[in-house]
């Protein structure tokens, strides 16, 4: 690991473990960005070959907005790393493939204990709030997954937030150990030892498919909470998010207002969560309760832009584009990833995700990798 590296990584660590409360000034965030890409341009020829191609070198070093983001999909095709590959950690994969069946996405991660720094203040202020949570986790160990950036996040939760107290439910080959779950949360009842049940909503569904066969429900003890990951498609059938928080509630006895949902990606080091347990909102607000007003919010380290999916212009606040998320936690790869996702921003900063775009590439996307792949050496 390079000495920038090393100095820049030790100073981003302990901005983060400063936690999430404060926002940042758009000064400090933008200094930060700034030498951030400038050490991304040193140490990454890929990536400065892609921004000489973009034509906007100059105007990046003073404006983080003018820094070109990356596609999802070019950490499919080259390793994107800034720095000595040699010195890649770990290297985390997405779950699925191209519609060919060709790559999965690749994040080459140098410093572990970077990415651990960006999680757990997120995850201890929009989850644990200081609250002593048994962790049961629908998703594979850490070891049993290692290529999973939700295995790693939910093993530091048990680690650092949980303190060792709780347990994987999805094993090697995929499958939920549905008895062995029944068993842990029957404990938890028994113990009045509050759990936060966390897993994709695909391994959620599947509980709940297993309990309703049963006809079991449960009665979780008092501060108990549920994240759930997104996606609403089950084995067989497919849930509205509403249908989905009603079911979990009716089965699990976890209220809609208990229930979280996290948006985060293999590509970004830094999560985003919808406050409602954190900052819960007026419950003499018309809108509380309704799952359609709900926003994700991001750390401070983190800065959102929607764009126009053919021009890559910005949009203005409320006009739905695609999401382009700069994270300063990705100092060891690209700071700036432009997804396939659609959304919007309010003026308070929060991001309302529509889902990913549906048929071809987006325009804006699609020139992006002509000239990311036009600068591959």
């Amino acid at each position: 690991m390079d000495t920038v590296f090393q100095i820049l990584s030790d100073e981003l660590k302990a901005a983060f473990r400063g936690g999430v409360d404060e926002p940042w000034s758009d000064e400090r965030f933008g200094d930060l960005a700034a030498r951030v890409f400038e050490y991304q341009l040193d140490t990454n020829q890929v990536y400065a070959n892609y921004c000489r191609k973009r034509g906007s070198m100059a105007a990046a070093y003073s404006d983080w907005e003018s820094i070109p983001p990356v596609p999802t999909s070019g950490f499919k095709v080259v390793p994107l790393v800034s720095g000595d590959a040699a010195s890649v950690e770990r290297v985390f994969r997405t779950s699925g493939t191209t519609s060919g069946g060709v790559s999965r996405g690749e994040h080459h991660v140098p410093d572990l204990d970077l990415y651990r720094a960006s999680l757990v203040p997120n995850l201890e202020k929009h989850l644990y709030g200081g609250d002593p949570l048994r962790l049961l986790a629908l998703v594979p160990s850490p070891e049993e997954a290692p290529e999973s950036s939700l295995s790693f996040m939910l093993g530091e939760a048990l680690d650092m937030l949980s303190d060792g107290d709780g347990e994987f439910f999805v094993g090697a080959n995929l499958g939920l150990d549905v008895g062995g779950l029944r068993v842990a949360i029957e404990t938890a009842c028994t113990e009045d030892q509050p759990v936060l049940l966390a897993g994709t909503a695909f391994a959620l569904v599947h509980w709940l498919d297993a309990t309703a066969e049963t006809g079991l429900s449960f009665e979780l003890p008092t501060g108990s909470r549920i994240l759930e990951t997104g996606g609403f498609k089950g084995r067989s059938r497919v849930l509205s998010r509403p249908e989905f928080y009603e079911a979990l509630s009716t089965a699990l006895g976890v209220p809609a207002s208990r229930i979280v949902n996290e948006y985060g990606m293999t590509e970004l080091l830094s999560q985003f969560y919808e406050p409602v347990l954190s900052d819960p909102p007026d419950p003499e607000d018309p809108a509380v309760g309704a799952l359609d007003q709900r926003a994700h919010f991001a750390p401070p380290w983190m800065r959102t832009r929607v764009l126009d999916p053919v021009s890559l212009a910005p949009l203005p606040v409320g006009e739905e584009g695609l999401l382009c998320h700069y994270d300063l936690a990705n100092l060891g790869s690209v700071m700036g990833v432009l997804t396939e996702d659609l959304g919007t921003l309010d003026a308070k900063g929060g991001l309302r995700v529509f889902g990913r775009v549906d048929g071809a590439e987006p325009r804006g996307c699609s020139l992006a990798m002509d000239d990311l792949l036009s600068g591959v050496v």
